[in-house]
């Protein structure tokens, strides 16, 4: 049984697909928002759930307010909605099938072609959280999507436990194996947030919180 539709979260749906239409006309945006909401709500979720798509919702606002207006906001947030609508912790094409709900659903309710293609794009770019110098809309969504990695300590440790949660089914070894690898990762990269507030506000708390994670994992 799924929650039920948190309707601040509804409007915010309803208010940001109507300034992405710009005054065209459109079919109601609720019935996709709850159809949205619906997924995010999906039982196998423990950190890819409604608190993750308001909490990256609430960053991208956040990196709006701190100068981030250059790049297209509204497609921005869309992306957001989408990026996780499709989440199954056994499954790696979740980005790719995400992208492809979002081709199919967004013409539908009024957007135009570029639209659709830029939304999709940023949710594919969710693979490798890796955007191109200069591309704003995709510095803006993955630095708001990794924004959990530069939490405070409890909340961060709230965070990890959801995702050995949604990851159950693996045994601890190769848990502890995965998920080191993706930190090494994560700590090789030059920077972790591309826009300028990104990098200053959240990047030194991130890699403290991911190498005493990965410390902590023994690995």
């Amino acid at each position: 049984m799924t929650e039920p539709v948190d309707p601040a979260l509804l409007q915010r749906w309803n208010s940001t697909l109507r300034a992405a239409r710009a005054g065209r006309e459109g079919p109601d945006p609720s019935p996709y928002g709850r159809n949205l909401l619906e997924r995010w709500a999906e039982p196998q979720r423990r950190y890819h759930t409604v608190d993750h798509l308001r909490a990256v919702l609430d960053r991208i606002d956040e990196l709006a307010d701190q100068g981030g207006e250059g790049g297209e906001l509204e497609l921005i947030r869309l992306a957001a909605w989408f990026h996780d609508a499709v989440y199954r912790p056994d499954r790696s094409e979740n980005e790719e099938r995400s992208a492809m709900l979002a081709e199919k659903a967004l013409p539908e309710a009024g957007l135009t072609p570029h639209e659709v293609a830029e939304v999709a794009r940023l949710v594919r770019l969710t693979v490798t959280h890796d955007p191109a110098a200069g591309d704003l809309n995709g510095e803006t969504l993955c630095d708001a999507d990794l924004a959990i990695l530069a939490t405070d300590e409890d909340t961060y440790g709230g965070y990890t436990r959801a995702v050995r949660e949604e990851y159950a089914f693996v045994p601890d070894d190769a848990f502890r194996e995965g998920r080191a690898a993706v930190l090494r990762q994560l700590l090789s990269l030059p920077r972790l947030f591309r826009t300028p507030y990104g990098a200053a506000a959240w990047e030194e708390r991130a890699r403290r919180n991911l190498a005493r994670e990965l410390t902590d994992l023994g690995a």
